[in-house]
């Protein structure tokens, strides 16, 4: 019998200003948006239950905390049905790029169309089994993206495969990971988990998201042990690291305030300088805006 759902709760809806002044045109990274059911119905067994997440509300907040860029990821509940994305990316109505979820049947008019209306790269979970049929599936899903110039975006445990990287690095497109590896922020630096994102940094082909602090940590709202992961993966990558909210913060233990996190910059990226390659330069170049 499958378990009954429990529905995830709202994000705040008072978004407060931050204290820092986030530099023109900084790029949320990693967000997603939850449309009205009648029109985008979720996948028959969604993973989780999503709260309202409107594309309206999500720039709302990016407006408040003072973001001018962004970045959809489709999420889970959806599963390869792209269309409430799409639409986003459609609509004109802020800066976007996306991140797809597709699987074999996908065809090359609706990557046609996908990549047309601003998406980049397609996101895949990847289990932590070493032999699972998912890593065995991405040399033939590299290949059918390769042309468009996508990457693949990974939401894996560096910490259960530390030995990922090796099939990570065999691909032919670029590789992006989301959520710091979920890397145990109290694991630390020297863990096999974030040994593993150094290899991967290394290769000079790999992007790291700085985003959803909250996976990693317990320490809420300030998520100070998180601070040593942000800075390993900076000294290893400046040039490859992007930030992202991860609005509307699905399966949260904790609802944090986005400009909470926005403000969680100043500790983690003290240097103006850098933090504006993190927020600006770095996804302008990633996400070709």
């Amino acid at each position: 019998m499958p378990r009954e759902l429990i529905p995830n709760p709202q994000p705040d809806p008072n978004p407060r200003r931050p204290a820092l002044r986030l530099p023109p045109h900084a790029c949320d990274c990693h967000a997603h948006i939850f449309a009205a059911r009648d029109r985008y119905p979720l996948a028959a067994h969604p993973g989780y239950l999503p709260a309202s997440a409107p594309l309206s509300e999500y720039v709302r907040m990016l407006r408040t905390i003072g973001v001018s860029r962004a970045v959809l990821v489709q999420p889970g509940p959806y599963g390869v049905d792209n269309s409430a994305m799409l639409d986003a990316l459609r609509s004109g109505l802020f800066p976007l790029r996306g991140i797809a979820v597709i699987d074999g049947t996908v065809s090359e008019r609706q990557l046609q169309e996908l990549h047309h209306y601003g998406v980049q790269g397609v996101r895949v979970h990847l289990p932590a089994a070493s032999n699972s049929p998912a890593i065995a599936d991405l040399p033939r899903l590299a290949e059918r993206i390769r042309p468009y110039g996508w990457h693949i975006q990974f939401y894996l445990s560096a910490e259960d495969n530390p030995e990922v990287d090796r099939a990570l690095l065999a691909l032919p497109v670029p590789v992006v990971i989301d959520h710091f590896g979920l890397v145990p922020a109290a694991a630390g630096v020297g863990s096999p988990g974030f040994r593993c994102l150094l290899r991967l940094a290394a290769s000079g082909r790999c992007w790291f998201k700085l985003s959803a602090p909250y996976r990693i940590s317990r320490q809420a709202p300030g998520y100070a042990d998180v601070a040593a992961i942000v800075q390993g993966l900076l000294a290893a990558a400046p040039g490859r690291c992007v930030w992202g909210t991860d609005w509307p913060h699905p399966n949260s233990d904790f609802m944090p305030n986005d400009g909470d996190l926005a403000d969680l910059l100043s500790s983690w990226i003290p240097d103006a300088a850098l933090r504006r390659r993190v927020l600006v330069d770095n996804p302008s170049e990633l996400y070709g805006f």
